[in-house]
């Protein structure tokens, strides 16, 4: 990986990260293209990177945190189900992640998902979460372990089949990212060291270039779909998934086939 293809996979990861659109799957697509998919490092830079869309959840919504005690509780609920299946599924997941078909197929049927999801929930005023909710959520959530679905879209549905309104659910979905992201950084560069790799400082400067990128991009990024999604909910992000899906699916088996397991 060179500094102009952190830079394109870490703008990519800003944009799509909070968006029901699958960060993972774009740059799975994106690497791909690149050839480095399957490379240990790209694997590595696409998860610890979301570190810096983390922190831009931290610096939009600083006083949310400081709310109450009630609020880290329930983030940890919803946090649960990602930590048990994250370890019981890590190898199924890590062969996943090599595969644009997937993400393809993903793609597509989350569009199809997302295309219903306003007619079949509305948009309710209620931003109450229970903890009952928190943790419905959390197993929403683990869905996104298949590269393509989404995390955020998955939770952010999740909440709104327990009638949450689309903000009150995006937002959750934001602060859920936390526990969640910084558990797989930590999860995935442990298991990068035990597998006998060390960075190089070209590769250090790398993350840490994604990181600062990630930050800026999804600073903006959040603060635009929260406007749009409450104004407008999530077809446009459907037809986005389908066309995205297909036109993998075309390149795939009619033009040049992607890497895949």
């Amino acid at each position: 990986m060179d500094i102009f293809e952190a830079i394109i996979l870490a703008i990519i990861e800003g944009i799509t990260e909070y968006l029901p659109v699958s960060s993972t799957g774009h740059m799975i697509i994106t690497s791909s293209f690149f050839g480095i998919a399957q490379e240990d490092f790209t694997k590595l830079f696409t998860i610890v990177i979301q570190l810096g869309t983390i922190l831009s959840v931290v610096a939009l919504y600083f006083k949310r945190f400081f709310q109450s005690i009630d609020f880290y509780y329930k983030l940890l609920v919803a946090f649960i189900p990602a930590v048990v299946l994250g370890l019981l599924l890590s190898n199924v997941i890590d062969s996943l992640l090599e595969s644009p078909l997937v993400v393809a197929f993903s793609l597509v049927i989350g569009g199809l998902i997302l295309l219903r999801v306003d007619d079949l929930f509305g948009n309710s005023d209620n931003t109450d979460i229970s903890y009952a909710t928190a943790f419905k959520i959390g197993l929403f959530q683990c869905l996104a372990m298949i590269p393509g679905v989404s995390r955020s879209g998955a939770s952010i549905v999740g909440g709104m089949t327990q009638k949450l309104s689309r903000t009150a659910a995006a937002e959750f979905s934001f602060f859920l990212a936390l526990p969640t992201m910084l558990g797989a950084t930590l999860k995935k560069s442990y298991d990068y060291y035990d597998a006998g790799f060390t960075l190089t400082s070209e590769q250090i400067n790398l993350l840490i270039i994604g990181n600062v990128v990630g930050f800026i991009v999804a600073l903006f990024a959040i603060k635009t779909f929260i406007g749009y999604l409450s104004k407008h909910g999530f077809k446009v992000f459907g037809y986005y998934r389908i066309v995205v899906g297909i036109a993998i699916i075309v390149i795939h088996y009619f033009i040049s086939p992607l890497t895949v397991i």
